[in-house]
């Protein structure tokens, strides 16, 4: 394996563990499920953006079916939290910083991977953008919550930031360890920023927030 793919394998089971644990603690905090209901959030929270990735750049079978790590990982990630549940159940920062993390390593994964695919710039962000944010919608959907890409302006907008400078880099032949590093943490800061100081984009006029 090259150097960035390496690199690129990396950083997606990073997300994907990031995920895994975000999915189950979202799962345990809201609703009561089971073993298997904990495992299958987690699960499809990490996985869920990168198979949509893969599916959209016609990597078939996705990465996470080819390679056993993705599946190990995630189902250890969601197993971590049924295991120690009620000490994590309650929880909110853990699992805001572990959805950042997911997110911002996904988001520079999936525009590094459609640009190696031969995608277009706007193309790249674009699926960067869905892979950072696909898991999480998936799992708010299955738990009867509006999706966070919906609802948190803070939230998508950091995903195509990441993936934009992810693609800038990659267009200048500079892209690398210290560029993707870069592109996850600026990604990483700016979601930080929105959930610590409850930063949205703008609504329609006369709505409100809804919160959980």
């Amino acid at each position: 394996m090259s150097p960035e793919q390496i690199l690129l394998l990396l950083l997606d089971l990073l997300g994907t563990f990031a995920f895994a644990l975000n999915g189950a603690l979202t799962a345990v905090r809201h609703v009561r499920i089971d073993i298997i209901g904990v495992l299958t959030l987690g699960m499809i929270t990490a996985m869920g953006g990168g198979i949509l990735r893969d599916v959209m750049l016609n990597d078939l079978p996705p990465a996470t079916f080819q390679d056993w790590r993705y599946l190990a990982v995630a189902a250890f990630g969601a197993f971590i939290v049924f295991i120690f549940a009620k000490h994590l159940g309650r929880m909110t920062v853990p699992i805001e910083v572990l959805d950042a993390v997911g997110l911002s390593v996904f988001a520079v994964t999936g525009a590094s991977k459609a640009m190696e695919f031969g995608l277009g710039p706007v193309q790249a962000i674009i699926l960067g953008t869905l892979t950072g944010v696909g898991g999480g919608t998936i799992r708010d959907a299955l738990i009867g919550r509006i999706p966070s890409v919906m609802s948190e302006g803070l939230y998508a907008i950091p995903a195509i930031v990441g993936a934009g400078i992810t693609v800038v880099v990659m267009m200048t032949d500079l892209y690398g360890v210290a560029a993707a590093v870069i592109a996850a943490s600026v990604c990483w800061l700016i979601r930080i920023i929105g959930v610590r100081y409850k930063l949205n984009a703008p609504s329609p006029r006369g709505t409100h927030a809804v919160q959980d």
